[in-house]
């Protein structure tokens, strides 16, 4: 049976198979969504806000709620994408604001201009440079030890 959910601030309305993750949503609708560690839920580049029918969810597993314990733009209404399976109607998802970096060559090509967007920690979601702000080498300098393969890094770190 199909479910509508509601994208913010998008203001989009979509529907999803019941039981589907939101994910598949975001992914459909050509979003700006890593899904880096390939829905697995431990990379938290689906990270997305629940503003209404948090409920309608399925409920949050542990590896879940390690995850969003990483991420400085956190908040109680936080959820994965890939983790959240839509068991019913009402839905309300807030997309977080801003670009995730995916690699320094990102931030290269930017230096000098203004960021049209909140650009984002590929790992912490951290914004690193605010929406008009200047991008400056200052912002290369804060990303030098990240590694960018976080499916890759975070396989490792969990297997340790």
């Amino acid at each position: 049976m199909v479910k509508i959910v509601k994208l913010e601030p998008i203001a989009q309305e979509t529907e999803i198979a019941t039981n589907n993750n939101l994910l598949s949503v975001l992914i459909e609708k050509d979003l700006d969504v890593l899904k880096e560690c390939g829905g697995r839920g431990m990379c938290a580049t689906c990270h997305v806000y629940i503003k209404q029918g948090m409920n309608f969810l399925s409920p949050m597993t542990r590896r879940e709620q390690r995850t969003l314990e990483i991420i400085t733009s956190c908040k109680p209404t936080s959820r994965l994408a890939c983790q959240s399976r839509v068991l019913d109607d009402g839905v309300v998802v807030e997309l977080p604001p801003g670009m995730y970096v995916k690699s320094l060559q990102d931030i290269e090509a930017l230096i000098g201009r203004r960021a049209e967007q909140d650009l984002l920690h590929p790992v912490t979601g951290q914004v690193l440079v605010e929406n008009g702000k200047l991008i400056t080498r200052s912002t290369l300098k804060q990303l030098e030890t990240t590694k960018f393969q976080i499916g890759e890094f975070l396989t490792y770190t969990t297997d340790a």
